[in-house]
């Protein structure tokens, strides 16, 4: 049987279990105009296009306007955008629906039985509201912790239909440890009962897709959603079915006839997205519109939006069975402002060879240019690189950047250089993924590439073996993109799998998870595990624009703010809050020289001398071009740091270093963004001097000592692979662990067991092989108490602090986890106590605030002060909260 073929079946067969019409028909007139809103439910439609493209067969003549207003996280009770948001035309008073089909319920749930009799008062406020065309969004400002309500005023100039869709049933995913059906269920369906009550008392309707979708899914021999809660393409489909049936009484399957259709839908809605989801809203409506924004921005928005009421036409010709040219026409669509240029300096694109003249090196340095537009022409503004397990680099590159022009095709590329000869240059080139957009942020993981797709993290994964993505999958949703390049960046695999990601100010970030939405504004560090599909915000901060993130051998992390030039000890500030409560102004581990900042990392490499080791290496891109060092110190329970000379700089004013990271052979390798403008406030976004089409890439060595010798991860065995957990180097052994996380689990695990089974504690060396081994362990989600245990009472303190991070984060499926943090808040080592104190911080009862207060019995310093003062208030707050 056919894919197509098997694929019709099951919808046939979907149908036939499909539930009976949920009221009246839904009507239209002609020329209505329909909102979808809601949380990811309603975002992720426009991504799949089946209802839309089922509303305008079923009514081809009604030339319907469909606008999807969805937004990841959205809830009844709050809705965060960025500021004045209100103001770029996209509230329910601008758009004038007729109909309005809200999804909500979803994010509501997780306020549990005891939250029902609120959520029931707050629905029938929204559906009144909704009849209003109230549809208010909450903005912070910053540095304060106040909601502010931001909508239009004004009326409704028609009668408004409201239907209102139960959130659909979650299911589980067990080979990936995910349990969604099993802990959300109960709780949707009390919701999604409580929702046709209150959609029955204010005169609306309510479908019920929670029902339906829990029974096919039950049914199902293949899953329905990504993580357990958001639809797959399949899954997408199939509802549409359901929809089209409870809304209009029939549904006619799926078949190829749809498809052309489900096209120009797909092109509408993607011209929309850039205008709805604008990146750098903050200078198109925001808080920096002046002096430039409103110059330019007006024109772009008005052609934009021309576009979209062009391809509303497409649509309805096609279904109407009319013919459409193949080519959209949008030459007469607007005419968009002719920008001109404030920088006043003389601007000289230097080549390659003319850059390498003005850089100053420390004594005993080399450096080469291992890549260059020159050669790689598609090497345009690189952004963020990594290595992966065969050696090769891969690298985002951003020609897009700030933003597209209305008509313009993003095709922003992770690119694949290689240096195949190993003669100290890149020779080979693969386009890994194209037609991306602002991708600020890359890390491989799980056989495949994480990057920012602003607003979205998407999953880029090659299912053949050529070297070229085939899967572009969308796995978050709902970080904000007020200002493109504080949008997420600075991808960072930690230690044990997760990956760190961070985010600038004036940002307001929703993501929807399993485990209940994730809300904060104004800049944070986020912490995700793919595997579990779990995401947290790591640092709630009052940062500038993060944009550095780095670990050292024993697991303790490192934040660079860029726009300030502060740098954090991660330890200290990392625990947990309450939305949308911010850790306060903390201690920066060393004194500002330059600002701002772009990436950082640790020294480990024997191909660079002794004394650098465990140096903190910090690009500088104004000013100071270049890379800047400090001598690490440990000071108490934190770290303190003391300039060094720096490793080199430049003389060219368009040198821009961005990203830095030792690569396999032992070199350090710097990203040169190669721009003569930066920055979004101090110039136009339209500036016709922002460079598009350079970028380089250089590699720098200590001469005198040879280089590393580059291994091929990939093809080693599993018990090669446990070999180089004990090499020198900290990104040998990333990557070693990112390769082993990869691989068979149980293959894995096994060959863990064995070797820690024959390694002894009573060496340094051995502490720090197991504390390897249970970091590789994190990586497969394996929870293991025993081998915690054993690392929890190794003799070495920075092992011990790393093991309770771990435990910190299998606090949720270990045994009784706070005896075990009430034994280490009385360990010796101060870093072990932090550590301790910042763990207790996710707890929810009494104990943990008790076990926190009897840290202070032993000396304090301000990291130990902090964080106590933080996890008391924290856990306060819960408990007062709870009575």
């Amino acid at each position: 049987m056919s894919a197509f073929l098997k694929s019709l079946f099951l919808i046939v067969v979907a149908i036939s279990h499909l539930p009976a019409l949920a009221s009246e028909p839904l009507e239209f007139e002609k020329g209505d105009k329909v909102v979808i809103l809601g949380n990811t439910l309603a975002e992720r439609m426009q991504y799949f296009n089946f209802f839309e493209t089922r509303l305008h067969h079923r009514f081809p003549n009604h030339e319907l306007t469909v606008r999807n207003l969805g937004w990841s996280a959205d809830s009844i009770g709050e809705r965060l955008r960025s500021q004045d948001f209100q103001d770029h035309g996209h509230t329910l008073i601008d758009h004038q629906p007729n109909v309005i089909i809200a999804m909500v319920g979803f994010n509501e749930s997780f306020a549990g039985e005891a939250g029902l009799a609120d959520f029931e008062m707050q629905l029938a406020e929204f559906i009144r509201d909704l009849k209003k065309l109230k549809y208010p969004s909450t903005t912070y400002s910053r540095g304060s912790y106040e909601p502010k309500l931001q909508d239009k005023s004004g009326e409704p100039a028609h009668e408004v239909e409201v239907v209102l869709l139960t959130p659909i049933a979650n299911e589980d995913l067990p080979e990936r440890g995910i349990h969604a059906g099993t802990q959300n269920n109960s709780r949707l369906r009390l919701y999604s009962e409580s929702m046709q009550k209150i959609a029955a008392a204010e005169g609306v309707q309510c479908v019920d897709i929670f029902t339906p979708t829990l029974q096919a899914m039950e049914e199902a021999a293949t899953p329905w959603t990504i993580n357990g809660i958001h639809l797959n393409e399949t899954g997408y489909q199939r509802l549409s079915e359901i929809l089209e049936e409870q809304l209009f009484g029939t549904a006619s399957p799926w078949d190829s006839e749809f498809e052309a259709l489900r096209k120009e839908v797909a092109e509408k809605n993607q011209q929309f997205f850039y205008d709805y989801r604008a990146v750098n809203g903050y200078y198109i409506y925001g808080g920096r519109k002046n002096p430039f924004g409103v110059i330019n921005f007006p024109a772009e928005f008005a052609k934009l939006r021309e576009m979209t009421q062009r391809r509303d036409k497409r649509i309805w010709a096609v279904a109407q069975g009319a013919s459409i040219s193949r080519d959209i026409d949008d030459s007469e669509a607007g005419v968009l402002a002719e920008i001109q240029t404030n920088y006043t300096n003389e601007i000289s694109i230097s080549s390659p060879e003319e850059a390498a003249q003005s850089l100053f090196l420390s004594e005993g340095l080399k450096i080469e240019l291992w890549a260059s537009e020159v050669e790689f022409p598609n090497l345009q503004n690189p952004v963020q690189f990594t290595f992966d397990s065969q050696g090769r680099m891969y690298v985002t590159t951003m020609p897009s950047y700030p933003m597209v022009l209305p008509g313009e095709r993003a095709n922003d590329k992770v690119l694949i250089l290689s240096d195949e000869d190993r003669d100290g240059k890149a020779d080979t080139e693969i386009v890994f993924a194209k037609g991306l957009y602002l991708p600020t942020g890359i890390e491989l993981a799980h056989g495949g590439a994480y990057v920012a797709q602003q607003p979205n993290l998407m999953f880029l994964k090659d299912m053949d073996q050529d070297d070229i993505a085939d899967e572009y999958q969308l796995r978050l949703h709902g970080f904000d993109s007020a200002d493109s390049h504080h949008a997420i960046s600075a991808f960072e695999l930690g230690p044990g799998g997760a990956l760190y990601f961070q985010e600038g100010t004036f940002h307001h970030s929703q993501v929807e998870t399993s485990y209940g939405p994730q809300q904060v504004a104004n800049s944070a560090v986020f912490r995700y595990e793919p595997i579990r599909e779990k995401l947290d915000v790591f640092v709630s901060y009052d940062f500038a624009n993060p944009w550095g993130h780095c670990f050292d051998q024993w697991g303790q992390n490192f934040v660079a703010d860029a726009s300030g030039g502060a740098n954090y000890v991660g330890a200290a500030f990392s625990g947990d809050l309450i939305h949308p409560r911010k850790h306060p102004v903390m201690k920066e581990f060393l004194v500002k020289q330059w600002r701002p900042t772009c990436g950082c990392e640790i020294v480990s490499s024997r191909q660079f001398p002794e004394e650098m080791q465990g140096d903190y290496l910090l690009n500088n891109c104004i000013g100071f071009q270049g890379v800047l060092r400090y001598r690490f110190e440990e000071e108490g329970s934190g770290f303190s740091a003391r300039p060094a000379e720096p490793l080199f700089r430049s003389a060219d004013p368009s040198f821009r270093p961005v990203d830095l990271q030792f690569g396999p052979d032992g070199a350090l390798y710097v990203l040169d963004w190669f721009n003569p403008l930066v920055g979004h406030m101090q110039h136009s976004l339209r500036d016709p001097n922002r460079d598009t089409q350079h970028g380089r890439i250089w590699r720098i060595t200590y001469a005198g000592r040879p280089l590393l010798e580059v291994q091929d991860l990939a093809a080693m065995t599993t018990p090669e692979l446990l070999d180089q957990l004990q090499q020198p180097e900290d990104r040998t052994r990333f990557r070693t662990r990112r390769e082993l996380g990869q691989r068979d689990k149980q293959e894995v695990i096994s060959a863990i067991d064995t070797l820690v089974a024959h390694t002894s504690e009573e060496t340094i060396s051995g502490q720090k092989l197991l504390l390897e081994c249970l970091w590789v362990k994190q990586h497969h989600d394996a929870i293991d108490e025993t081998l915690l245990d054993r690392v929890l009472a190794t003799s070495d303190g920075r092992v011990r602090a790393a093991a309770v991070r771990v435990l910190c984060y299998w606090r949720d499926r270990i045994d009784d986890p706070l005896s075990k943090l009430q034994l280490a808040i009385h360990d010796e080592h101060p870093r072990v106590r932090l550590e301790v104190l910042r763990a207790l911080s996710f707890f929810h009862d009494e104990r943990a605030l008790e076990i926190a207060v009897e840290s202070l019995i032993y000396e304090q310093d301000v990291y130990l002060e902090y964080a106590l003062q933080e996890t008391l208030e924290t856990l306060q707050n819960r408990i007062d909260s709870a009575r």
